[in-house]
């Protein structure tokens, strides 16, 4: 498969600076979701790039690294959990989508977002279905959005150990579901998803 036919299309349309847009965490109890977007330097391919999903914590781990060293630009945004629950999980990962965009430090002309929705960008922007599965740039997207929260949610872990955060990153696992049913929710958790669970 060629993880840079999209790049190249948008390149070969006269665009210079094609990012991939990803985000992680919609699916969690907890948490924010977090987006990011990468600029690769044109035919940059990154060994060992995958989607993150399929990627052991310590591959992402190692490649999150090489990906900010290699990436021409590239930016970390999150929507709180407040905005998750003021406008919903899916505008809140538009939001955060945008805000990586607008975030790079070298500004796209293009974006490339991962799913079958399109954030308000001020960029020509396409969705692509599966991009992290495709899309060298996506893909990258992928791996530091995942990293920047799995992150952040071991630090929750130290701050509320009873819900071992560390161990799930806020999915509702079975072991967290027991821990929200014994200790009730934190300031983390998002009411709007713990309807059924808290009945």
């Amino acid at each position: 498969m060629n993880w840079l036919e999209y790049e190249n299309e948008a390149l070969a349309q006269g665009y210079t600076h094609v990012c991939g847009v990803d985000e992680a965490g919609r699916g969690p109890l907890a948490g924010p979701v977090c987006a990011a977007a990468v600029i690769l330097p044109t035919d940059k391919c990154i060994e060992g790039v995958n989607d993150s999903k399929k990627l052991s914590e310590k591959k992402r781990e190692a490649l999150f690294e090489v990906i900010k060293a290699e990436a021409v630009s590239y930016s970390i945004a999150f929507a709180t959990v407040e905005e998750i629950e003021e406008m919903n999980i899916l505008n809140a990962t538009m939001l955060a989508m945008k805000r990586a965009v607008e975030g790079l430090p070298v500004p796209a002309d293009y974006a490339m977002i991962d799913g079958n929705r399109l954030p308000d960008l001020s960029v020509p922007s396409r969705f692509i279905v599966k991009g992290d599965a495709k899309s060298m740039s996506i893909a990258c997207a992928s791996i530091l959005a995942k990293v920047s929260r799995d992150r952040l949610l071991y630090e929750y872990a130290k701050e509320y150990p009873q819900y071992q955060f560390d161990k799930h990153k806020g999915y509702g696992t079975k072991a967290h579901v027991a821990a929200l049913k014994e200790y009730g929710p934190c300031p983390y958790h998002r009411m709007s998803f713990l309807g059924k669970i808290l009945k």
